[in-house]
């Protein structure tokens, strides 16, 4: 069973574990999942949150419960038929002294058996560590650097707080003593401030305050965390040690598949999936990797393609409403004083991004690129200042995230990516000299056969722009283009507003034909809000006027909150967020509920601050801003401005019958499209959550259980009618799981056709069919129908469809019960007891 029928995504740590999992396997089969989806399961840094931050491949991590709580899991899953997925990180690992390969560089350094598994300059004076909260002499002075033996093995160690670093068998002559130092003389050394920096100086390593890591790292690390450091997987030795236990449970027949974690990183994506296919032998292996709008995954890759996203961003686009797009830039426009243009944000993003948070990776390329300029004496005159321009002005007009020039040579398409990026930087005028922008395209294009040093900038460009740009774009300005947040979303575009039927049928129409089994996925661990909070969201766009005059109400009605701050951009941000997390069955009289929504707006406002980096950063934190913010934050729940809250408790009650039947469609469009639906952890029922970690909060699986024998015997009315507990999303995942489970080789392998609707709603109705020979299923969702639905009721007025038909080849069962067709089926009566509909050839 290589080939996944639906996925379930398990965020292991923070209480989840090995045993725990092994516990709920039996649930997930009953509600009729095929894979459980793991979180990297792999030792990683103490206290790890999330498993990405891996400190050993070769080991399953203790705290989950190692090598017996694993197998525990796996002996679930093979007694109630699942298979797993594994999610593994080939591009990072974790700079930490549990790490054995690190811990064994640090000691040794070039000299290391694992010198060679990092991505390390091994040119320069030191390996880097940027681990000090001050400047290093400070440090040394007040006596935070010590010399301590361990109390494990005794072995001496140069430590700063709980960093304990091993020393390098050299520097033992600076001790005294021939032998070292003995317990009772470390007092007196570790008094000798000279004498301990003269250790220090003795290290492979050099300790450093942490701001230096931005323009001074000697290694590559994952995007801008120092604490991440690549892994050179390319290196055959490298891929091998880093594979050995994947690959184990692959060949023990206990993974059916592989997650790739940012592919993206890697020097070479199609040689390293080549290496993977061939080493082994999965049929299933996904890529997390961001498309652009206009971008295709590559063919010549050996995946079954991407996790998903591009999911996501199409069926959001499909409910927001692109009638309005300009009526709510101008609203937005007129609350804050200024609608920005999202592509002039991005460009100015990209350039502080690269400048300033990765200045050490932009140095890298220009030092490369000035060695090779040197060389010629065409190119000789080229300075480091032009070069830095250019390279900082190419890499921020490429428009995807990065190109995938290998030793083969460049493919036409990354030609006319970088050709066109080119030309854009000529017309923007930042770059005086065009030879020199002429000049690095020529270094990324014609490297074929060229020397070292060129194959290495064309292999840190392309690893650099990756991190450029989803730094610059979702974790920077997601979190200044406000206009309509559900459209900020990973691998989505917040400047292109709504999508119509026709362009989502031909996506999807190409999707089936070239990537079938690609992950279908509309939540993940990583996504800025909730896939019902976004379903909830898109339907601001059916209502820009009536939001204006809601957001003005509330900005008057808070107006002795505020003291200026937040911003109108963030008070714009922060009411759509409220509205979007408002829990569904969250009272005016719960204080306790209001109380906890109000900690975790306040801790999204915080972040999102930080993020747009306008007012305050994660590096330069403005404390009295934040404070004020939270302040104000708070304030909207205190029992005083009951009346504000009432006021947004009723826009929420007026937009949730919408969003609910948009959070509907969702599921059946994820659960019945081309691609393998994945359904990320707890969102069986309605998911109003923000970014994480407010994503990763725990699940409970009991209360999931328990509603899954509800809707088992539940009418569709009857889920409809307990809508506030999550009952409808459940029976109609249920419904759907089955149907893939009856239906998998249609499912796996049929086509993708659009299906004629005629009368007089065409434009809120998306149908098509799934077919294999002569078996079909037919699926038809309204969009954008906030004007048929009632305030406050779960209902809408059906007979707005009473003139609006599916044209059908036959007759059809319907997922709610009873038989339709031949010919014409009004939606009014295929809607009456559900709001989607799925049909199967009878």
């Amino acid at each position: 069973m290589s080939i996944p029928r639906a996925t379930y995504r398990l965020q292991f740590r923070e209480g989840m574990t090995f045993p725990r999992a092994a516990e709920i396997v039996p649930y997930l089969a009953d509600l009729g999942i095929s894979h459980l989806y793991a979180s990297p399961i792999f030792t990683a840094a103490p206290g790890s949150t999330h498993g990405y931050d891996v400190a050993d491949h070769q080991e399953l991590d203790p705290a989950l419960g190692g090598e017996e709580g694993f197998a525990l899991l796996a002996k679930s899953l093979k007694e109630q038929g699942l298979g797993l997925i594994l999610d593994i990180v080939p591009n990072h690992m974790a700079v930490s002294t549990t790490n054995p390969w690190w811990r064994d560089v640090l000691k040794h350094g070039r000299e290391s058996r694992y010198a060679r598994h990092f991505d390390i300059d091994w040119d320069a004076p030191k390996l880097l560590l940027p681990v000090l909260g001050e400047p290093y002499g400070e440090a040394l002075a007040q006596g935070k650097l010590e010399l301590k033996f361990t109390e494990q093995t005794g072995e001496l160690v140069f430590c700063y707080y709980d960093l304990a670093l091993p020393l390098a068998p050299s520097s033992v002559s600076l001790f005294p003593g021939k032998e070292g130092i003995s317990p009772s003389e470390l007092a007196k050394v570790n008094a000798d401030k000279e004498l301990l920096h003269r250790i220090h100086e003795a290290q492979v390593w050099r300790l450093a305050y942490w701001r230096l890591a931005r323009e001074a790292l000697t290694y590559r690390r994952f995007f801008e965390i120092s604490d991440l450091i690549g892994v050179r997987v390319e290196d055959p030795k490298v891929f091998a040690d880093v594979h050995q236990l994947p690959l184990q449970l692959v060949r023990d027949g206990i993974v059916d598949g592989l997650r790739i974690d940012h592919i993206d990183g890697l020097v070479d994506p199609k040689a390293y999936l080549s290496e993977l296919r061939e080493a082994s032998g999965l049929d299933y292996v996904v890529v997390e990797k961001i498309l652009g709008t206009e971008e295709d995954l590559r063919s010549d890759w050996q995946c079954a393609g991407t996790t998903g996203y591009e999911v996501a961003r199409f069926i959001t686009a499909l409910q927001v409403d692109p009638r309005h797009g300009e009526a709510m830039t101008e609203a937005w426009g007129r609350f804050t004083g200024d609608a920005l243009k999202f592509s002039r944000e991005v460009l100015e993003a990209k350039r502080r991004i690269l400048t300033v948070n990765l200045a050490s990776e932009l140095d890298a390329l220009v030092s490369l690129a000035h060695g090779i300029a040197i060389e010629d004496i065409a190119t000789r005159d080229y300075g480091r200042d032009a070069l830095r321009r250019a390279i900082v002005e190419l890499a921020a007009a490429l428009p995807v995230y990065r190109t995938y020039i290998d030793q083969e040579d460049a493919t036409a398409e990354d030609r006319v990516l970088l050709i066109k990026a080119a030309d854009r930087v000529g017309q923007g005028r930042m770059v005086e000299d065009v030879g020199v922008v002429s000049f690095l395209v020529s270094l990324l294009l014609d490297q074929v056969g060229k020397s070292e040093r060129r194959t290495a900038f064309v292999s840190r460009f392309q690893q650099t722009t990756g991190p450029l740009t989803a730094k610059a774009v979702e974790d920077t300005v997601f979190y200044r283009y406000n206009r309509l947040i559900a459209l900020n979303e990973v691998g989505a575009e917040p400047d292109a507003f709504g999508l119509e039927p026709k362009a989502f049928h031909n996506s999807m129409q190409k999707r089936a034909k070239d990537w079938p089994r690609a992950m279908s996925t509309t939540a993940t661990h990583d996504t800025k809000r909730g896939e019902d909070a976004r379903a909830r969201l898109a339907v601001l766009s059916e209502m820009p006027q009536e939001w204006t005059a809601a957001v003005s109400r509330w900005h008057d009605m808070a107006g002795s909150l505020r003291n200026g701050l937040p911003g109108a951009d963030e008070e714009w941000l922060f009411y759509q967020a409220l509205v979007g997390a408002w829990p569904p069955d969250l009272s005016l009289e719960d204080e306790d509920g209001l109380r906890a929504l109000a900690g975790r707006l306040a801790a999204f406002m915080i972040k999102a601050l930080r993020e747009a980096k306008l007012h305050t950063s994660w590096t330069h934190r403005n404390e009295p801003y934040e404070a004020a913010v939270e302040s104000y934050v708070r304030g909207v729940f205190a029992p005083e401005n009951r009346e504000l809250l009432r006021d947004v408790h009723a826009m929420v009650a007026a937009i949730e019958p919408a969003g609910i039947v948009n959070s509907l469609a969702q599921l059946a469009l994820k659960l019945t499209l081309p691609g393998i639906p994945d359904i990320y952890q707890g969102c069986e029922l309605f998911d109003f959550s923000m970014v994480d970690p407010d994503n990763r909060r725990p699940v409970d699986f009991a209360l999931r259980r328990k509603l899954l024998e509800d809707v088992r015997r539940a009418t569709p009315e009857e889920a409809m009618g307990r809508w506030r507990e999550g009952l409808p999303k459940l029976w109609l995942l249920e419904r759907l799981l089955g149907l893939r489970r009856s239906h998998a080789d249609l499912f796996d392998r049929g086509g993708y056709e659009p299906v004629t609707v005629r009368g007089d709603a065409t434009a809120h109705v998306v149908a098509y069919e799934r077919m294999l020979d002569d078996r079909r299923i037919i699926v038809a969702v309204p969009r954008l129908i906030l004007r048929y639905c009632e305030p406050e009721k779960l209902s809408w007025i059906n007979d707005a469809f009473a003139r609006t038909r599916l044209h059908l080849p036959g007759e059809f069962k319907t997922l709610t019960g009873g038989t339709v067709g031949k010919e014409k089926v009004d939606l009014s009566d295929l809607w009456r007891r559900f709001p989607v509909a799925v049909l199967i050839s009878a």
